[in-house]
């Protein structure tokens, strides 16, 4: 690989060094293996459906937890422009009709009126147009309305980050994700009256993220009666990834420059190794809902906590006892805990001492996962690992061999769905914070084909935030309603009942 001077300065500039370089451009050429997979997850084989009094416990396990003063963060990825959300509306101003022909189009204009940004948005038409919605609509000026919602002069919507739109209409006022967010750290998060609340933003929209969420979070903090701690970061320049050629050459820009990309999601497994806490909650910025529908995403947040925290306690007092030295038959008990509550397969692993201490001294999640209604997604399956162990993992469909079909079926026939509801325990038996790039499985990355300036690429994404990058963490899954699941994907999935 010949890397000018020139290039040298530019990798060193984002803190990536040459080693990564070359191994990201070996990477392209190898490309990542498919994972090996046992089943997909289901009740009873990796998903656990807590009964009524099971789920009381764990709520009580909760608030006990909250109340001994532990710290307690939630973690919301929210970088990124909202563009993708108005797609549709994009195509609509840019094409060739000057009025509403298709059924996504149709929807949006008969019911504008039921959108929270609905008089933010009349306001601005009035300004820029001299005249409101309705009167421009009326004159079958479609294009303008949509034009105004979408560009810098009217809202923005087209360049903002998601957290910044009105998502849900109050007599107070409308609210944004990131209101909704403040809300639910107040809800179910807060500790000894303070809520700590991290949000991940891109460069870009930093400065007017911070000055909205300094406008709102005194409000909320007056009615909830908690005190807010509200961090922000963004992703790392040092966690891009170079483009390459499709022969797996370094991509170039016109100027000569290397080009580097964001790494995914993925690279936000060092944003969150940054965090200071005990428990960390992760959940999308668009995954929100009106306050009426609250109570069910408070309760299943806390017993899903619930199970998080009772199995770290017992996994706990199993790693002291192995410290003191375990007896044979506390070493069988172990190995049934390990194996029955964290879903860990030895196979031909010899189960000892030393083999029970990796299984328990890493990081726990719980990730609350819904009942497959839609489209096949991302998923939770019975995957093997590198040391030859069977565990719980969340799958995307890139990892796996779409000609095998056998894990098509499974990935096809999977019951059950993965939201990206986590809660996350990230400390060891003796208080210190676990090093979270380390139980990175750094063979989950994945490539795709990509354009810049009409010239094909190749990108590399590091393994996902909830993939590869917790590849290494213990996994328990937890069956929670579908109403706890309420994503923002297109402008129109605001009109759904959920969000109105």
């Amino acid at each position: 690989m010949n890397l000018s001077e020139k290039d040298l300065q530019q990798i060193a500039q984002r803190g990536i060094s040459q080693e990564q370089i070359e191994t990201q451009l070996h990477e392209f050429e190898t490309g990542f293996p498919f994972l090996r997979l046992e089943a997909a997850a289901a009740i009873g084989r990796g998903i656990v459906a807590p009964d009524a009094d099971e789920r009381k416990d764990f709520i009580a396990a909760w608030e006990n937890y909250k109340a001994e003063g532990h710290r307690i963060v939630k973690f919301v990825p929210a970088s990124g422009a909202a563009s993708r959300m108005f797609k549709n509306i994009f195509a609509f101003v840019d094409g060739e009709n000057d009025v509403p022909t298709t059924d996504f189009e149709k929807k949006y204009f008969d019911e504008i009126e039921r959108f929270a940004f609905y008089d933010a948005l009349d306001a601005v038409c009035v300004k820029n147009e001299g005249k409101g919605i309705r009167a421009l609509i009326a004159e079958g000026n479609y294009k303008a309305v949509a034009a105004n919602m979408l560009s810098k002069d009217g809202l923005n919507y087209g360049q903002l980050p998601k957290g910044m739109l009105l998502f849900h209409k109050y007599d107070e006022g409308a609210r944004t994700p990131m209101e909704e967010h403040l809300v639910e750290g107040a809800l179910y998060a807060a500790s000894k009256g303070e809520s700590h609340v991290h949000f991940t933003v891109s460069h870009e929209h930093m400065d007017f993220f911070r000055q909205k969420v300094a406008e709102k979070a005194d409000g909320f903090a007056q009615k909830y009666g908690v005190s807010y701690d509200i961090t922000f970061s963004e992703q790392k320049p040092s966690t891009d990834t170079i483009a390459a050629n499709p022969d797996n050459t370094p991509f170039r820009e016109s100027d000569g420059s290397l080009l580097f990309r964001p790494g995914g999601h993925g690279a936000l497994i060092e944003n969150l190794n940054e965090i200071d806490a005990d428990v960390i909650f992760i959940k999308n910025i668009d995954n929100v809902v009106p306050d009426r529908l609250k109570p069910e995403t408070v309760e299943w947040k806390q017993i899903i906590a619930g199970v998080l925290v009772t199995l770290q306690q017992k996994a706990f007092a199993y790693l002291r006892l192995l410290d003191a030295g375990a007896t044979d038959e506390q070493l069988a008990e172990i190995a049934q805990f390990v194996e029955k509550c964290l879903c860990v397969d030895p196979k031909n692993n010899k189960v000892d001492a030393d083999y029970l201490r990796s299984k328990l001294d890493r990081p726990m999640r719980v990730c609350g996962v819904v009942k497959n209604v839609g489209e096949p997604g991302g998923g939770p399956f019975l995957t093997y690992n590198q040391d030859g162990t069977v565990s719980l993992q969340i799958l995307e469909s890139s990892q796996i061999d779409t000609k095998n079909e056998e894990y098509m079926k499974m990935f096809t026939q999977g019951t059950h769905f993965n939201p990206v509801d986590l809660v996350c325990a990230v400390r060891d038996y003796k208080g210190k914070p676990y090093d979270l790039p380390k139980f990175v499985d750094k063979s989950t990355g994945f490539i795709s084909s990509k354009s810049k300036s009409g010239k094909e690429l190749k990108a590399l994404e590091l393994p996902g935030l909830w993939n590869g990058a917790m590849s290494n963490w213990s996994t328990v899954f937890v069956e929670v309603p579908l109403g706890t699941f309420n994503p923002v994907k297109t402008v129109n999935d605001l009109l759904r009942e959920q969000h109105q």
